[in-house]
């Protein structure tokens, strides 16, 4: 008898991080061995993601997962059972057939990830093995660079900043404890400094404070202040980056910029950002244009690739064949990875394998709405990703996934390298 087959797919309904309903499965293997894993959910999601399975209704305001529950209890149990746990493609595909449409919407992507990562992190208990060592052999040594998001704005906060997100990247460290330590201390001294003059050190959803300010440049400024008050040199040990989620912004017109109430042509966008990107030490920029948008996203990476890290997220969406897209036709230089927007692991390591192989940089992702499942950090290590983003460094669901990380780093030891490797 295979003792590494499946016996048994378990779904129920959890919370994520908002308090809003999300999915967990476990899966239990004929020898007992048992693993679970859960999954997030976006505040500001592109459009073409595969499909996240909410009920509907009045119960938890129409965003209850007991449909995708039930999915994987009536339909995903029965067709994984006695499958070898260590054959992921076989599974991911399995289950990709049963749903049958090309976005995941019959039995939900949030369905099918949780069960997806479940049975992976299951096959690598079996083995004996680490998460990212039994995704990525030997070979997965290096830990991520961390983007850290400490001043929330956009969708992720109800303050007045058009951009979603203004994180510090401490390029400078030469280990991720060292990274952490940089960014934590920066990240208080940026707490003081708002309450030196008055304002909100509330958080938003990643962790981040979300104070009303006069301007994207102030908020900017502010970051630099922390940085030089924490000991460290902005550009040198620290730099910014940016998530401007500008699908959030696009009209049949142009460009609105929902906060300050501005109309922006593509033009305009790409002059904005590309003035920052001169007055300030930007290294990676998020989104600065919309999802369909692939002109804008062209010529922004022609105009400053060279010197800016430009991220695909809405753009690309974890799937291969909108990167592909995307490679053709020069779009970005680097994929933001988030596995819930393909809806497996096997579809987000093919993304990450196709980004490498064009020389793009890959970043894995947390979710605005998380849970305290930390597979995206193991995943980050096991694919050498080279850089992360999983929030501020407050509150648990974001902080677990840098202690995760920086258990990871006392595993590997010696063997561990650091840094952004495309």
């Amino acid at each position: 008898m295979d003792q590494e087959r499946i016996e048994s797919v378990m779904g129920r309904q959890i919370f994520d991080s908002r308090g809003n309903p999300t999915v967990e499965a476990c899966v239990t293997l004929r020898d007992g061995t048992q693993a679970c894993a859960s999954v997030p959910s976006g505040a500001s999601t592109g459009m073409y993601e595969a499909c996240e399975l909410r009920d509907g209704g009045e119960a938890y305001g129409g965003k209850g997962v007991q449909q995708a529950v039930d999915n994987i209890n009536a339909h995903i149990c029965g067709a994984l059972n006695d499958m070898l746990v260590t054959n992921q493609q076989a599974i991911d595909t399995a289950m990709c057939a049963i749903d049958g449409t090309e976005n995941k919407s019959r039995l939900g992507a949030n369905a099918i990830l949780a069960v997806s990562l479940a049975c992976a992190k299951a096959a690598a208990r079996f083995c004996g093995m680490p998460f990212y060592r039994y995704l990525g052999g030997v070979n997965a040594v290096t830990l991520p660079v961390p983007m850290l998001n400490i001043l929330n704005g956009g969708a992720h906060a109800s303050n007045n900043m058009d951009i979603q997100e203004f994180m510090i990247f401490p390029v400078g460290a030469e280990s991720f404890s060292q990274a952490m330590r940089m960014a934590i201390e920066t990240y208080a001294q940026l707490g003081k400094t708002l309450k030196e003059r008055g304002l909100s050190t509330t958080v938003g959803d990643e962790g981040g404070y979300a104070p009303d300010l006069e301007s994207d440049r102030q908020a900017l400024e502010l970051l630099m202040e922390a940085v030089e008050r924490a000991g460290y040199r902005p550009g040198t040990d620290v730099r910014i980056a940016l998530d401007a989620a500008a699908s959030e912004w696009k009209t049949e017109n142009g460009y609105l910029m929902p906060k300050s109430e501005r109309y922006l042509t593509t033009k305009d966008v790409i002059a904005h950002f590309k003035k920052l990107a001169q007055d300030y030490p930007i290294q990676s920029m998020e989104d600065p244009l919309a999802e369909e948008d692939y002109d804008g996203f062209a010529k922004i990476t022609q105009e400053i690739g060279e010197q800016v890290q430009i991220v695909g997220d809405d753009l690309f969406v974890t799937n291969p064949h909108r990167l592909r897209e995307g490679i053709a036709q020069g779009c970005a230089n680097a994929i933001l990875i988030k596995p819930n927007q393909i809806g497996t692991l096997s579809e987000t390591m093919e993304t990450v394998r196709l980004a490498k192989a064009y020389g793009y940089g890959t970043i894995l992702s947390h979710r605005s709405g998380e849970t305290e499942d930390t597979s995206i950090a193991d995943i980050a290590v096991a694919l050498n990703a080279g850089q992360i983003k999983t929030g501020a460094p407050a509150r648990t669901d974001r902080v677990c996934k840098y202690n995760r990380l920086l258990e990871i780093e006392r595993q590997l030891d010696k063997t561990a390298r650091f840094g952004i490797r495309p």
